[in-house]
């Protein structure tokens, strides 16, 4: 069985992924934006395909799913401007964030030498 311990410590940043994709999700509710729709809706889509995507990589690395993860981070930035929802503090600061760090982190592990990844 493989150890999920060193497989977490050498995908940590596939793991911070994960945990800001399920952080998104439930973000509308602890940030007290969840009545208003634009916002929920986009938090709680992005927030399901990052955690899945970064699931995926912790499971089985491929590139790919970094650089989905890259755009739906660059798409979190820009979104509460394109969806006209940057009046709600909270839902924008969140989604910027968010955004930020996700983007940051799945270029990072992208553009790392194919030999961090290999299977544990």
């Amino acid at each position: 069985m493989i150890n999920i311990g060193k497989r977490l410590t050498a995908r940590w940043k596939d793991a911070v992924n994960l945990v800001l994709g399920l952080w998104l999700i439930i973000s509308p509710w602890a940030l007290n934006f969840v009545l208003v729709k634009t916002p929920t809706w986009n938090a709680w889509a992005v927030g399901v395909v990052i955690a899945v995507a970064a699931a995926a990589a912790l499971i089985a690395f491929n590139k790919w799913e970094e650089w989905v993860e890259a755009a739906l981070g660059a798409w979190l930035i820009v979104s509460p401007f394109l969806l006209g929802f940057g009046m709600e503090t909270h839902a924008t600061w969140n989604q910027i964030i968010v955004g930020v760090i996700v983007g940051a982190l799945a270029i990072w592990s992208a553009v790392k030498p194919r030999t961090a990844h290999r299977a544990m």
